[in-house]
């Protein structure tokens, strides 16, 4: 398999706010690239397991919160990956806030795609990465984007999006999500509908990759 010059996976960060497209615009990346150079590599995975955490009432929960994540293990698992070497990657199961007891093997690839909210906002996740990218889109298509989503996939109520997005959601991408735009080499209105912005992300991986 190609490498960068360093021998080492190119890593590009993809962060933005819950349901602005970040998904759809590495879909998108990799459809153009090949699934076989690219792993998607999502910050999701690592939500701590509430079954070893005192809470009574999961839904009670910061799920937007960097708290919620066990971000070393996951920034200790992609340079694993971007280094070569192969990781045992935790299962999540949304509907019961718990991880599972099987875990996805991951084998390495030229590229890796960090995807989640916060993962610009992590020193730990940031000094792995060649490029970073924050994906911008309306709060009121993100909303609209996440209870379909959470309804559809995760077994939700409306209320019970609502509520969460009225006292978790909101409040933590203003905190957190938002500021870490700063860090972004590139800035993508739209996401995964904005060709020109996954044009430029294609090309810059198909030239770090001819260098090698």
């Amino acid at each position: 398999m190609l490498r960068n010059s360093e021998n080492n996976a190119i890593v590009i960060g993809v962060a933005g706010g819950s349901g602005s497209g970040k998904t759809t615009l590495c879909e998108r990346v990799i459809e153009a690239v090949g699934a076989e150079t690219i792993l998607l590599f999502q910050h999701d995975a690592y939500y701590h397991d509430l079954s070893r955490m005192p809470v009574s009432d999961p839904a009670r929960i910061n799920y937007d919160h960097p708290a919620s994540l066990e971000t070393d293990l996951c920034a200790e698992q992609l340079n694993t990956l971007r280094r070569g070497g192969q990781v045992a990657q935790p299962v999540y199961d949304f509907s019961t806030h718990r991880r599972t007891a099987e875990t996805r093997p991951l084998q390495p690839h030229p590229v890796i795609l960090v995807e989640g909210i916060l993962v610009l906002g992590e020193a730990a996740l940031r000094e792995h990465m060649d490029l970073k990218v924050f994906v911008d889109a309306d709060s009121d298509v993100r909303i609209l984007r996440r209870i379909e989503r959470d309804i559809n996939e995760r077994g939700r109520s409306l209320a019970s999006v609502r509520d969460q997005y009225y006292n978790t959601v909101r409040p933590s991408y203003e905190e957190f999500v938002a500021p870490s735009k700063q860090f972004a080499d590139l800035i993508v209105p739209h996401g995964g509908q904005n060709t020109a912005a996954v044009e430029v992300i294609v090309g810059y991986i198909r030239e770090r990759l001819a260098r090698g």
